[in-house]
């Protein structure tokens, strides 16, 4: 237990930050399942702008994260190229299936 009112005050920052911090990977989570679910889905409404809509407003959210400190950039990194990945598949399909 903390006894001097900087430790004190530390535990309540480092709870806030943790909180916060928590809410931010989770919001990266849910918009990378979102935006993968919706680049698999093979409707078609999905153009290239729709897709490079959706990696910019990713990117913007992972970039935030890094810049905040909450997640490092490596990591940061990695997710960006595996959403890339899957987008880039995708934009080849519309590429072949238009082509046809």
């Amino acid at each position: 237990m903390a006894r001097t009112l900087s430790a004190k005050k530390r535990t309540r920052q480092n709870i806030k930050r943790k909180l916060r911090n928590q809410i931010v990977k989770s919001q990266i989570k849910t918009h990378l399942k979102k935006t993968r679910l919706f680049l698999q889905q093979q409707t078609p409404n999905i153009t290239k702008d729709l897709i490079s809509k959706g990696l910019e407003q990713t990117y913007k959210l992972i970039d935030k994260a890094v810049s905040n400190g909450v997640i490092h950039k490596n990591k940061a990194g990695r997710l960006k190229s595996r959403i890339t990945l899957v987008a880039n598949k995708v934009s080849q399909k519309l590429n072949t299936n238009k082509t046809e």
